[in-house]
């Protein structure tokens, strides 16, 4: 997912800086200065460093607070369970949200999907989908139909299930414990928490939820408590926004934000026109248009980042690619902060703390450079631009 963002510095200085940072494949941010020539001293990372300062000099004075993160699927950085057994997995919904989170599961030794229900595909077709993916290509691996209500992946067997009804999924007889909900249906607590009359202990909500907590990896994981049965894992966009959010309020502080989303095609848009009660410009064919559409992404961010809650709002464009969205968010911020200091920042946390979830790049790409990255957001430093620099 890419992302574009811009910031401007509003602080005690004799300058005053818009900045616009630009995020790619997930997050991708960059920023410029027209004031390099204008000394000024600039709180980088807790120290005094003037605008001019070498990048060598910057990167001496980095003291970002540490990040606890876990990736999501197979980076080199991810913590996996410690525990003695795999962890069983559920899923509900076998979508393209489900049928990527088994084609992960299926390369992770620590995560052992025990069976997938959906009411509208039979064991045959789900092998079918499961097998070929017009955007990520064939499944390197293999894939058989044991029975119709069984499937046989790398050699080991999954149960397949067909119940509506998520209370009757047996998952407790299937041993999964957790169970992905990623139907698009069931995004409340209640309606999700159906899953545990079936023996299911967790669910996770692959989408948004009006009630569930949210979580976002890398940004907020640590407040989680085991008391908390069903959670919601927010947007795609969301997990692209949040931690670039988090890494620049926390050096420079944000004081309010409009983010626009340029985002990929998804499920529920038209081939052509047809009718879309609730969103009419939804229904117009997406392969023709750009349709403007809402989005909740930036007052999510003030979910999993209490300190921003308010102070971001946005809106999304659709267009006409498969995969891959970009997210620019204009902001005012707090510090004096340079085009050098942003990307310092940003460099480092996804360096360090934020290793394979927060991405950064300075090379010439284009979103399908970014097709199966799986980190939750990039950086893209040369995609960011400073809006002005006035002398006050």
């Amino acid at each position: 997912m890419a992302f574009s963002s811009s910031l401007t510095r509003s602080a005690p200085s004799p300058v005053q800086d818009t900045f616009r940072f630009t995020d790619r494949s997930k997050v991708s941010c960059g920023l410029n200065s027209n004031a390099n020539a204008v000394k000024f001293q600039s709180s980088i990372f807790g120290t005094n460093v003037s605008v001019d300062s070498s990048s060598l000099q910057k990167v001496m004075c980095r003291s970002i607070k540490p990040i606890r993160a876990t990736a999501t699927e197979i980076p080199p950085t991810v913590t996996k369970s410690h525990s003695s057994g795999k962890t069983k997995i559920g899923i509900n919904g076998f979508g393209r949200i489900g049928r990527l989170v088994l084609r992960i599961a299926t390369f992770r030794d620590d995560i052992d999907v025990v069976a997938v229900n959906d009411p509208f595909i039979d064991a045959t077709y789900m092998a079918y989908m499961f097998k070929y993916d017009s955007t990520h290509g064939p499944y390197k691996g293999t894939i058989k139909v044991v029975d119709e209500s069984t499937l046989e992946i790398n050699g080991k067997q999954i149960k397949v299930s067909s119940k509506r009804d998520p209370a009757e999924i047996p998952w407790g007889d299937y041993g999964a414990e957790y169970v992905v909900e990623s139907s698009g249906v069931f995004t409340t607590i209640d309606k999700a928490s159906a899953h545990k009359k079936g023996g299911a202990k967790k669910v996770i909500i692959s989408a948004p939820s009006a009630d569930a907590p949210m979580f976002v990896v890398g940004v907020n994981e640590s407040t989680y408590k085991p008391s908390m049965d069903v959670v919601s894992n927010a947007s795609c966009t969301t997990n692209c926004l949040a931690p670039l959010a988090k890494v620049v309020h926390e050096e420079f502080g944000i004081l309010e934000g409009l983010m626009t989303t340029v985002h990929a095609t998804t499920a529920t848009q038209k081939t052509v026109d047809g009718p879309s009660m609730k969103d009419w410009r939804g229904g117009r064919g997406a392969g023709q248009n750009i349709i403007p559409s809402s989005t909740g992404a930036a007052k999510a961010v003030g979910k999993v980042l209490p300190e921003l809650n308010g102070k971001l709002t946005g809106m999304a464009f659709r267009v006409p690619t498969p995969n891959v969205s970009v997210v620019d968010l204009t902001c005012r911020l707090d510090k004096s902060a340079s085009y050098e200091d942003v990307k310092a920042a940003i460099k480092y946390a996804s360096e360090g703390p934020l290793k394979g979830i927060l991405g950064y790049t300075d090379e010439d790409v284009v979103s399908n450079d970014f097709v199966g990255d799986s980190r939750s957001s990039i950086f893209d430093a040369k995609a960011g631009i400073g809006l002005r620099a006035v002398l006050e």
